[in-house]
């Protein structure tokens, strides 16, 4: 009798915190195994290469590390359009022609007319106001053996349009710059599938030759492990490197922090055995 009455109660008050929880915007569900959240961050530990770091863009927040190996690149892609479009102009320097995509903006924040932009967003199915990347590239009238350079900051819809990019249009893109958001979510397994994924599919060609920390929010430490919820990543296609070892130094000199906030460091685990 008593083990049956402790039995609901145990239900009950599961229930009642589930419901709790959803009305503040959480759910419950299985936490990740550390070990697979350690071996996420072990599998984009940066590399120093035979092409070393510059940095295109705003001196703080919009500017970004990218390899000094953009001669011949033919176009820059840069979903999401913010305050300025300093990085898009620095490319149009070194020769690309320079596309920007963002529906939530009626225009960009440049007068320069060689900057090439679209009011939708970037996402994973095409109508009135979003547009796959693929189809961006494929009707912007590029050769289509050019190689690319992709810059990417769309407040969390990254993970939706890696997973629907094809292999095809990524082995395009020599040099790839990601802000990357809600790290801290790791520890759900339904978001570490999913961002686990983008990222495996990243590596299958390219290499993560830097990480930079944004200092909008501090290091979150779970079970043990430091995660840093939103970092600037940078790739490059293998094919570009010939010489390679775990980059050491961090911050990279060039680096400056986003915001007003405290800096924030890169943890040592994120790039030290």
């Amino acid at each position: 009798m008593f083990s049956d009455f402790a039995a609901k109660l145990e239900r009950y008050t599961f229930r009642t915190f589930r419901n709790y929880l959803a009305k503040k915007g959480y759910s419950l569900g299985h936490a990740v195994d550390k070990k697979k959240v350690q071996e996420f961050i072990q599998a984009i530990r940066p590399y120093a290469t035979n092409k070393p770091l510059i940095r295109l863009g705003a001196e703080k927040d919009g500017g970004y590390l990218v390899p000094d190996d953009l001669e011949n690149i033919e176009a820059c892609f840069s979903p999401g359009v913010g305050a300025k479009s300093k990085f898009e102009e620095d490319c149009l320097q070194y020769g690309m022609k320079t596309f920007l995509a963002d529906a939530s903006v009626e225009e960009i924040p440049s007068e320069n007319d060689h900057l090439k932009f679209i009011k939708k967003f970037v996402g994973s199915y095409n109508n009135e106001i979003f547009v796959t990347l693929d189809k961006w590239v494929n009707t912007a009238g590029l050769n289509p053996d050019s190689d690319l350079l992709l810059q990417m900051d769309i407040e969390g819809a990254e993970y939706e349009v890696l997973a629907n990019v094809s292999p095809e249009l990524l082995q395009r893109f020599r040099i790839m710059v990601f802000e990357i958001h809600f790290l801290d979510h790791l520890w759900n397994e339904d978001f570490y599938r999913s961002a686990n994924a983008c990222f495996q599919k990243l590596l299958q060609n390219h290499t993560c030759v830097h990480i930079h920390p944004n200092n909008t929010d501090v290091v979150a430490r779970i079970n043990g492990v430091e995660i840093v919820p939103t970092i600037e990543i940078t790739f490059l296609r293998n094919d570009r490197i010939q010489e390679k070892e775990r980059a050491t130094k961090f911050p990279h000199p060039l680096d400056a922090d986003n915001t007003l906030k405290p800096p924030v460091v890169l943890p040592q685990s994120w790039y030290q055995n």
